[in-house]
């Protein structure tokens, strides 16, 4: 119980560092970041879809991370893999809200810039695969409650999320495609744009943490309620 109203208190210091960044972030994309030449006030669509991009890997990366630490674990440690299984659901749901606005995002921005909402280039494909694959995830670990072989596959399904997370950040590179590289390729020449850039990815990353956290500490007092009627059963059994 200890731990977990430490977990509580240190959300709300992180929900409150959110709060401040993401308002300096929008005063940095709305007041400080100049008007791109082409496209005008539609590319800071971009700080926006990219700061979720990044944070989406993140979140995925880190839920393939707990599937295979539930895997391994399992076997060994019921709290360290009960641990393991909630920032894996933790981070797949937070992953999947980023990822649902990076998929509005884009299409919105690629509109204006490419004629279309859609194009089937590597990238946005591979993305596009991904957070279906984290999808799937979720709707597999609620289907398998409990179960033990259900856990487990879900935990492996994550896990295949790795290579699709490392193909995205290379596809472009490798295969081509119209997917713009403007933070790699140096297209962000203007102070106030690099600074909105910045705060945008590291106010995602705190909102991301803090529904990660909290999300995670919700999921393990639910566990701990299923293992109290769990015991009631066997006792009264």
């Amino acid at each position: 119980m200890a731990t977990g109203n430490l977990g509580i208190r240190i959300g709300i210091v992180l929900a409150a560092l959110a709060a401040a960044a993401v308002l300096v972030a929008l005063y940095l994309v709305f007041f400080v970041a100049p008007l791109e030449a082409t496209m005008g006030i539609v590319q800071k669509i971009f700080y926006f879809h990219v700061g979720s991009a990044i944070n989406m890997t993140v979140a995925f990366g880190v839920c393939a991370l707990a599937g295979a630490t539930y895997l391994v674990s399992r076997p060994m440690s019921a709290r360290v893999a009960s641990i393991a299984d909630a920032v894996g659901i933790a981070t797949a749901e937070v992953g999947v809200m980023l990822g649902a606005i990076v998929m509005v995002t884009g299409p919105l921005w690629a509109k204006v810039a490419w004629g279309t909402y859609w194009t089937w280039e590597p990238r946005l494909t591979l993305s596009l695969m991904v957070f279906l694959l984290f999808i799937a995830y979720l709707a597999l670990r609620a289907y398998a409650g409990t179960d033990r072989f259900g856990r487990g596959v879900a935990a492996g399904l994550s896990i295949l999320g790795l290579p699709g997370i490392y193909f995205i950040r290379v596809a472009v590179e490798r295969w081509g495609g119209a997917h713009p590289q403007v933070v790699y390729k140096g297209g962000l020449t203007h102070p106030g744009m690099r600074q909105a850039f910045f705060a945008s990815v590291i106010a995602m990353l705190l909102v991301t943490a803090t529904l990660v956290l909290l999300r995670a500490l919700i999921e393990r007092r639910r566990q701990q309620v299923d293992a109290l009627f769990l015991e009631i059963d066997r006792t009264t059994g």
